[in-house]
C-alpha cells in the first residue's frame, strides 16, 4: 500500500511592509514627470503637518533596483516633509521590478495630484499613448482629439475667465524666466498703475501691464521683430 504523499504548503508571497527612512537615505526620481505649483506643495506640507498620520495611509514608494533607494512615489511628499523639516518617512520598498514597471507604478501614483510635465514624458518615453490611457492618465486635448473614436464626446477645461467679459487670448509664462523676458521684450511693456484699488491705498501701486487692447497689441507686434 503506497503511502499518500502530503501537499505542499502554497507559497506565500510576503506583503510590503512600512519602514520609516531616513530622508538623506532616499533618491528623488530623475526627471520626475510630475509637479506640483506652489499654492498645491503648500497646502500638501500644511496637510502634512497637520495629520501625523498622513504619511501612513501614503507612504513613499521606493525601488532599490539601480542599487540606490529611489522614490517611485512620493516624490513631493518627500520634499514637502523635508520642507517641514522632517529626518525620516515611511515608506514601502518594492523589490524586483522591472524598468517598465516602474514607468507604471510613477504614472499611476501621481495621477491624482499636481500635474505632468509633458514635455518629460514625451522626451522621457514613459509610456505610449495606449499605456498611459490604461493608466488612467488624463491626455492633453490634442492627443485626446487625434485619439478619439468616431462620436466620441470630449469634455474641455474651463479657461480663466476676467471680467467684463472679452474676446482674448492669454499668453502664460513662469516668472522670471526667459519666455517672460521675451514677452516683455517683444510687447514693449510698460510700468502702469495696478488697476482694481483705491488711488491712495497702500495696494494702490506701479506694476507691469498685464492686459493689452488688440488695437495696441497689433502695433506693437508689427513694429516687433517677432516675425
Amino acid at each position: 500500500m503506497k503511502t499518500p504523499k502530503a501537499k505542499a504548503a502554497p507559497l506565500k508571497t510576503p506583503k510590503a511592509k512600512i519602514e520609516y527612512r531616513k530622508l538623506s537615505d532616499l533618491k528623488k526620481l530623475p526627471n520626475n514627470p510630475r509637479i506640483l505649483k506652489d499654492a498645491s506643495f503648500k497646502k500638501l506640507c500644511a496637510s502634512i503637518a497637520a495629520n501625523e498620520s498622513y504619511f501612513e495611509a501614503r507612504p513613499l514608494l521606493l525601488s532599490d533596483r539601480t542599487g540606490q533607494l529611489i522614490i517611485l512615489g512620493g516624490n513631493m511628499r518627500f520634499e514637502a516633509a523635508k520642507a517641514n523639516g522632517l529626518k525620516e518617512a515611511p515608506t514601502i520598498l518594492l523589490q524586483g521590478l522591472t524598468e517598465e514597471k516602474e514607468k507604471e507604478i510613477v504614472i499611476r501614483d501621481n495621477v491624482s495630484s499636481g500635474q505632468f510635465d509633458w514635455d518629460i514624458i514625451s522626451s522621457e518615453a514613459w509610456g505610449s499613448i495606449e499605456e498611459l490611457t490604461q493608466w488612467d492618465v488624463p491626455l492633453p486635448i490634442g492627443d485626446q482629439i487625434d485619439n478619439a473614436e468616431d462620436g466620441e464626446e470630449i469634455e474641455f477645461e474651463q479657461s480663466l475667465q476676467i471680467a467684463p467679459p472679452k474676446e482674448y487670448i492669454l499668453i502664460m509664462a513662469d516668472p522670471n524666466s526667459i519666455e517672460w523676458e521675451e514677452i516683455k521684450l517683444k510687447l514693449k511693456l510698460k510700468i502702469v498703475s495696478r488697476g482694481g484699488y483705491k488711488k491712495g491705498s497702500p495696494y494702490h501701486v506701479a506694476g507691469l501691464e498685464r492686459v493689452l487692447n488688440w488695437a495696441d497689441f497689433k502695433v506693437r507686434y508689427d513694429n516687433s521683430d517677432s516675425k
